[in-house]
């Protein structure tokens, strides 16, 4: 069955107009599941579709458009399928009215904005024997929500659709912490939000918050009002022990952010992995699906994670005592994307990425990074998984076996791709398409200086001082160096004898961080890239011309104590933007820059003295900004900052 995939309209339309790139919401589909869609939309190639059916007959539409409920600012994106003799040809129209250019069997709508709820979008087919029309699918436009990690899948962590939250409204005489909700654990991935969402005939501005302690729970993000509260253990189960890794403790239970799509099952579903263990001392990973508005387990879930993978010497076996899941949940065109990474460096393991279908939870495809190695694990400091406009995924990897020895496409020989930036294919299961690898992986490695620490970032489309256009991603690790690699030519590994550096790539930044860590992820807006590496000050890094630039164009008067900072922006368009940062002291420190200029702060949660200490800080938080609201993580409870009544 064709799905309906919801796209942000990123990197064309809105990128025109803002910079930025955004990427995926949940969309519309069919009862009992939907796919979502990857970052960038824009209108559906134009043109004929050869025919799929033998018969010689008019159109005849297998499958109709289906209607969707999209975010503002989103693009939905309807689809048809059909059959009948010869060539068919499409043309779409909203409200009655041919849409110019929408002559595919698929059209992505422009960012959608208020007016917009209510239209109408059908298309009309017509091939050498007649014509036949869909029926009309209806569009319906709600409010802006945060239903992924850093709110899309490229993963800029902008909010440009945000209009209370502004210069003049930022201060600590109208801005402050409005409720701090109790919740019984570690609050370690993002908190999401879905504004104007229906919970027993009620709407609701919903927070959903998840613990170390396996709970999930949705707030009243307005009133403070637990709307419900479920947990992931099964029967006589517990969340796990530390497993001996200080990384992740004194539990391990729902780590990485989980991801929404408010469209599948019958109220919209939260996607989450829960770690536990039972009474007999074994471990688990689950996949769940939870109904938004009730907890619910959908789809016959939860799923127990398994997989292998073929080795040289045999199969390799998914050991769930040995992982946690900690890089943030990726949804695009149906399937739910995980990756796992290890407690601390205590072997055996190996790198794991895994495809499940959201409207099945069965698993769809595996791959292992390091097949025939060790190591190699997906962590990325709880960044998630990225992915572009084709449905490519992104992210960095931790220290492992890396194989020096290549096949004639300058790809591993062995398939071991440790302590590297790849890029994995989705077309027919999961595969490396192409990487990039420092010229001193292996060292690094042995070292523990890898890459994986911190987490990838995806570019908009961006013009070269040439006139070419480039498809860029970024990353950084515990070397301090920010890579930039070309999405279509990565650059592999420079194999030359006694190489010293890296020409293969396309940008290696070295002394811009001022050679700190990076266990963070940055931020993307309007042109400007934002770090905050480890005991570092938050940098701004303009983008131009297709480079990032070496030296910040300002940066804050405070450096970041381990692990750096996760910024995140909110704007009104390209107007009023702030850039947010968590400082993980005791207390925390809640601080809103200007994005123009870092050095003038609006406000931080110290300037009043106690009245907006939220608690301790708490590692690898980025903050949810929507809505007139900032929603901060803390280890026992859900922050929520807002305009004062």
């Amino acid at each position: 069955m064709a799905r309906n995939i919801v796209r942000l309209a990123g990197s064309l339309a809105l990128a025109a107009v803002l910079a930025v790139a955004v990427g995926s919401c949940g969309g519309g589909g069919s009862s009992g599941g939907s796919g979502t869609g990857t970052a960038g939309s824009g209108t559906a190639g134009a043109g004929t579709a050869g025919s799929s059916g033998t018969s010689s007959s008019a159109p005849v539409i297998s499958t109709q458009p289906h209607s969707q409920n999209v975010p503002i600012g989103f693009a939905a994106n309807f689809s048809v399928a059909a059959s009948g003799a010869a060539t068919l040809t499409y043309q779409w129209a909203k409200n009655g009215v041919a849409i110019s250019g929408a002559t595919a069997s698929t059209y992505s709508t422009p960012p959608v904005a208020a007016a917009d709820s209510g239209s109408q979008f059908n298309v009309v087919i017509t091939n050498s024997k007649g014509t036949t029309a869909s029926s009309a699918a209806s569009l319906t436009v709600v409010g802006p929500d945060v239903t992924t990690y850093h709110n899309d899948t490229f993963r800029t962590g902008t909010n440009p659709y945000e209009t209370s939250l502004t210069p003049a409204t930022v201060t600590a005489a109208k801005f402050g912490l409005l409720r701090n909700l109790p919740v019984d654990g570690l609050v370690d991935a993002q908190p999401l939000y879905l504004h104007q969402f229906t919970i027993a005939g009620t709407a609701h501005n919903v927070a959903y918050a998840v613990t170390e302690n396996d709970s999930i729970y949705a707030f009243d993000a307005d009133t403070g009002v637990q709307l419900w509260k479920k947990t992931a253990l099964l029967a006589n189960e517990t969340a796990s022990d530390d497993r001996g890794c200080s990384q992740v403790t004194p539990k391990i239970g729902i780590t990485s952010t989980p991801v929404i799509d408010r469209s599948a099952g019958p109220n919209g579903a939260i996607y989450l992995v829960a770690m536990s263990k039972d009474a007999s001392n074994q471990y688990h990973h689950r996949l769940h699906a939870l109904d938004l508005a009730s907890g619910a387990e959908l789809f016959g879930g939860p799923t127990e994670i398994k997989a292998t993978y073929p080795a040289s010497n045999g199969t390799n076996t998914f050991a769930p005592a040995q992982y946690k899941e900690r890089a943030a949940l990726l949804l695009q065109n149906g399937t739910i994307y995980t990756a796992f990474t290890s407690h601390c460096d205590d072997g055996p393991y190996q790198g794991w990425l895994m495809a499940y279908s959201e409207s099945t939870l069965l698993q769809t495809a595996v791959l292992d990074v390091t097949p025939n190695g060790s190591e190699g694990s997906i962590w990325q400091s709880g960044g998630g998984l990225t992915a572009d406009n084709q449905g490519n995924i992104y992210f960095l990897d931790a220290n492992g076996t890396f194989d020096t020895t290549f096949t004639a496409a300058g790809m591993p020989a062995n398939g071991d791709f440790g302590n590297a930036f790849i890029k994995v294919s989705t077309a027919n299961g999961l595969k490396v398409a192409d990487y990039f690898a420092d010229y001193n992986t292996g060292s690094e490695s042995a070292k523990d200086e890898d890459l994986g620490s911190g987490g990838a970032l995806l570019l908009p489309d961006l013009v070269d001082s040439t006139g070419t256009t480039r498809q860029l991603a970024v990353g950084a690790g515990k070397d301090g160096h920010i890579y930039v690699v070309d999405r279509n030519a990565m650059g592999k590994f420079n194999a030359a004898a006694g190489a010293t550096s890296n020409p293969n790539v396309y940008q290696d930044l070295a002394g811009t961080l001022g050679g700190n860590s990076v266990y963070s992820v940055p931020a993307y807006f309007n042109g400007t890239l934002y770090y905050g590496a480890v005991g570092d000050l938050l940098k701004a890094l303009p983008v131009s011309q297709a480079k990032v630039a070496a030296t910040p164009s300002s940066k804050t008067a405070i450096s970041f104590t381990y692990p750096g900072t996760f910024p995140s922006i909110s704007a009104n368009g390209t107007q009023g933007a702030i850039v947010w940062a968590v400082q993980n002291t005791t207390p925390a420190v809640l601080h809103a820059y200007d994005a123009t200029n870092l050095a003038t702060e609006f406000y931080n949660s110290s300037q009043q003295g106690t009245r907006d200490q939220f608690g301790a800080g708490n590692k690898f938080i980025a903050p949810s900004i929507v809505d007139g609201k900032v929603l901060v993580g803390t280890p026992n409870s859900l922050a929520i900052f807002g305009l004062l009544p």
